[in-house]
């Protein structure tokens, strides 16, 4: 406010302007800053295009890679635990409930964000806030619950990935340097293992820290594109190379079972959620884009793409090696060294899958649609769509956890040396 005086007239009078700023102004300007704060890049309303922020291109690149991990390589056992023909078929149905989903979940923080008239919205505030609209009075009032359930899953969703990876990654290191520093290189199938003591698999994971811990610091999502886009290039490489080794000796199909048993069939649950693992990433990637118009557009596009590749190496995966196909396709590949992995590693992606990701990709959306726009008019067939996809996740929910730690328990008896590795000779 800027206070000025004039004198007019001849007695001297004293007129006092008062030049306010008009409320709009002032909460535009209030909102820029926290929009500045919460990014670099500010993010005015939802749809607008932003000065700074990531292309349609680098979103795609970090949509790929936030599905794109060490659950692939698990799917061609999760195929065989629901069969040849019903595999594939999941796998498509899956990839399209999934992605439909998440377009569910960016459709809601989009009318919160013209609601309140806010630049951002993560995924529990969307959960918080679809709860407060909801005509439930207790629902209301316990709103914020909403918010920690979310945060829950998350933590529980990411650690389980970030414990995966590191693992895998660490014993697939560890193959690789005893490989090389064995003199044995004759890979016929009627020779011996000897079990030899070889480095403890936790130093080589501690040795990933001081990369993972610089790597976890960068915080801007167009600087990260360059690894996003590197670590696509090395999966695109590893998958183009496992694809032309089992795609060259496929066995008749005949002998595989179209429809495995349906005590197996919460496994494929299990690993094949694991696998859409990016829920936790859209609302961050479509709050960073200069034009988030084009989000649901690239949102379909890259969930395409994941689709048809998960269902081509899990279908060839399974088609290739049968029933001898391991918890992960790279243990089926050709080597003289077959490390030890992950126990049970198709156990562990079920277990994960089934805890946090079905509840963050199949059963809360769909609540969230109901909970947003129930006020405003629902026809009886979308609600009956909604709650269709969150019975089927809560229902893999329950029994995909109860099946993986049953399996996991039965397992833990028969576990292998962890700190050795097989040589042939």
């Amino acid at each position: 406010m800027s206070v000025a005086k004039s004198t007019e007239g001849p007695q001297g009078a004293v007129a006092i302007k008062l030049d306010l700023m008009s409320p709009p102004e002032s909460a535009k300007k209030l909102e820029n800053k926290d929009s500045t704060f919460l990014d670099e890049s500010p993010s005015e309303s939802p749809g607008s295009k932003k000065t700074k922020g990531i292309t349609g291109f680098q979103a795609l690149v970090h949509l790929v890679k936030g599905n794109m991990g060490t659950g692939i390589l698990g799917l061609p056992l999760a195929v065989k635990n629901a069969g040849i023909l019903m595999g594939p078929l999941s796998l498509l149905v899956m990839g399209f409930v999934a992605c439909h989903c998440m377009h569910l979940l960016v459709k809601c923080a989009q009318r919160f964000c013209k609601r309140l008239n806010k630049p951002f919205m993560d995924y529990g505030d969307t959960v918080m806030h679809g709860l407060e609209a909801n005509p439930s009075a207790w629902l209301r009032n316990h709103a914020h619950w909403g918010r920690h359930i979310v945060s829950f899953f998350l933590i529980v969703t990411q650690l389980g990935f970030c414990c995966v990876y590191i693992v895998f990654l660490a014993d697939n290191l560890k193959q690789v340097v005893e490989a090389v520093n064995s003199t044995t290189n004759n890979c016929h199938s009627n020779e011996t293992v000897i079990l030899t003591p070889t480095m403890d698999s936790r130093l080589y994971m501690l040795s990933f820290l001081p990369f993972l811990v610089l790597l976890v610091l960068i915080r801007n999502l167009r600087i990260l594109t360059i690894f996003s886009m590197l670590a696509n290039i090395s999966m695109l490489v590893s998958l183009v190379i496992i694809t032309q080794y089992i795609s060259q000796e496929i066995p008749d199909p005949s002998r595989l079972p179209l429809v495995a048993s349906w005590k197996t069939y919460p496994l494929f649950f299990g690993t094949a959620i694991f696998s859409f693992e990016s829920i936790g990433v859209v609302l961050p990637l479509e709050n960073k884009m200069k034009d988030a118009r084009h989000f649901p557009a690239i949102l379909s596009l890259g969930l395409s793409i994941i689709t048809a590749l998960y269902i081509g190496i899990g279908a060839l995966g399974y088609l290739r090696f049968g029933d001898d196909i391991k918890a992960s396709i790279s243990l089926n590949l050709p080597n003289c060294l077959l490390a030890i992995l992950i126990p049970r590693l198709d156990l562990v992606l079920a277990l994960v899958g089934s805890v946090s990701s079905s509840a963050l990709a199949l059963i809360i959306p769909p609540l969230l649609e109901v909970t947003t726009f129930y006020s405003e008019g629902m026809s009886p067939l979308t609600i009956f769509k909604d709650a269709l996809i969150s019975i089927l996740g809560f229902v893999g929910f329950v029994v995909g956890t109860y099946q993986a730690l049953e399996e996991l328990l039965k397992s833990e008896d028969s576990l292998p040396f962890s700190n050795s590795t097989t040589f042939i000779q």
